[in-house]
């Protein structure tokens, strides 16, 4: 079983890097290409690549993805979440990289019955008293981590870093605002919070009103410009709750702009992973971020 997610891993590899992209809109005349890197961080991990061809420096797009707290889920991950989304900000110039988190896809080693455990790092607890701070925190790192490395690299430019999150990888990148880390320019997040569909039911959340507290806590210091976009038919975090935390996050002093887009398909949560979602959340990513140049 092992071995069949590995090469699937690898076969993906040799599809993406055998097959450099070109936009579709003819409009865009970018060529982009994709690839699968590996990160060389503290925690090493894989990451699916989308950006300009040719050596750069870019500015940077770092993606993250959302967790599942099931490990046979996790070695099931997909090694490319947000394609589409990749390759229309790789189209705007920007070097897009999707990190797949130490506990996913190939990296998945949860083998108890050996003694073997993938590196995991996500959890909040239990929901009597959730860490909903320490979980979004250790995702931001690794974010620092890869801003650092490709700094390195000499393949982006330092101080032009933007951040995208959907769910858990959205909370993250609320928990990286409240650092202002001096490269991030902006953040976008995309259906974002901890702690949904608790036991699978709908609308069923883990301690709503300590995500709230804690929103609030990253707001006191967060002065980063995001963009936080949610859907009205997320029943992972609802609108009545999405609203809670924007308007606890912007009490406290975070600079955030919202908006609750329509309903999407059956499930809003997953809203940016479609292609057919670009054209809806295009228009108001490309404002904001022509609003920080």
């Amino acid at each position: 079983m092992r071995f069949a997610h590995i090469l699937r891993w690898l076969t993906a590899l040799l599809v993406l890097i055998a097959a450099p992209a070109r936009a579709e809109d003819k409009a865009d005349t970018t060529r982009i290409q994709e690839e699968i890197w590996a990160l060389a961080l503290p925690l090493p991990m894989f990451g699916y690549v989308a950006r300009p061809v040719g050596d750069g420096p870019f500015p940077l797009v770092i993606m993250n993805h959302g967790v599942s707290l099931n490990p046979t889920d996790r070695s099931f991950f997909p090694l490319v979440e947000f394609r589409d989304a990749a390759k229309w900000f790789a189209r705007r110039g920007y070097f897009v990289v999707a990190p797949v988190g130490t506990g996913y896809g190939a990296s998945a080693l949860d083998i108890p019955e050996r003694g073997i455990y993938g590196p995991f790092f996500s959890k909040v607890g239990k929901c009597t008293n959730p860490n909903f701070h320490d979980a979004g925190r250790a995702v931001a790192q690794v974010d620092l981590w890869i801003i650092d490395f490709l700094a390195a690299e000499k393949r982006i430019v330092p101080k032009d870093v933007i951040v995208v999150g959907q769910s858990a990888g959205g909370w993250a990148a609320i928990a990286l605002s409240s650092l202002n880390p001096p490269p991030v320019k902006a953040i976008i997040i995309f259906a974002a919070g901890r702690g949904g569909r608790v036991g699978g039911k709908p609308n069923n959340n883990c301690a709503p009103d300590k995500l709230v507290e804690a929103t609030a806590d990253f707001g006191r210091t967060s002065r980063v410009p995001m963009l936080w976009i949610y859907i009205d038919n997320d029943t992972f975090f609802g609108p009545a709750l999405s609203k809670r935390m924007h308007e606890a996050f912007s009490a406290a002093g975070g600079k955030a702009e919202y908006h609750l887009m329509p309903p999407f398909g059956n499930e809003g949560h997953f809203f940016i992973g479609s292609p057919d979602a670009v054209p809806i959340w295009s228009p108001l990513v490309s404002k904001f971020l022509d609003a920080q140049k």
